[in-house]
């Protein structure tokens, strides 16, 4: 099995080939079929990077949007506005006050890869690990089919992801 720097790497250079807003149509269509979403009315999602799954036509639907702002080591829950500023690792960020995460009740969570049994690959910086620790909402990733693999390298601080949607 490879490490997760070179699966990283991979994953990004294999992301560059996808037609990555067809997938992310698909995506959202699934995501609106999963009960974890339809069950779910405060909603945190993230704001795509280049090549990265988009997921914001899923703002049209009738809930509370949530983005995640980064925060020294942490991510902060704030309201979705469209008053956004390119902030740390040139994510697209709200301007709005942060709110408490407990009010979630779903995160659709980014990642480079995905395995089978629910580990994620993110970024390297543990971001959303230290989050999902002390969140009690559930969990979700939309990924492409080319990006999940039976299984990835994880840790014992790598939280498992309630739901994978694949497409």
């Amino acid at each position: 099995m490879k490490n997760k720097t070179d699966l990283r790497m991979y994953a990004k250079d294999l992301r560059k080939s996808l037609d990555i807003k067809l997938i992310s149509e698909k995506l959202v269509s699934l995501i609106r079929q999963s009960a974890i979403y339809n069950n779910a009315k405060n909603v945190m999602i993230f704001y795509p990077k280049k090549y990265e799954v988009d997921l914001l036509d899923l703002l049209n639907d009738d809930k509370n949007f949530y983005l995640p702002k980064v925060s020294g080591e942490f991510l902060l829950v704030c309201p979705y506005s469209k008053d956004l500023v390119e902030a740390k690792f040139k994510i697209m960020e709200p301007c709005t006050d942060p709110v408490d995460p407990a009010i979630l009740d779903l995160v659709i969570v980014p990642a480079l890869m995905c395995d089978k049994k629910g580990y994620r690959l993110g970024y390297g910086g543990g971001f959303y690990d230290r989050f999902l620790k002390s969140c009690q909402a559930k969990t979700m990733v939309a990924i492409p089919n080319e990006l999940l693999i039976d299984e990835l390298p994880f840790e014992t601080y790598d939280i498992k992801i309630d739901e994978i949607i694949a497409k």
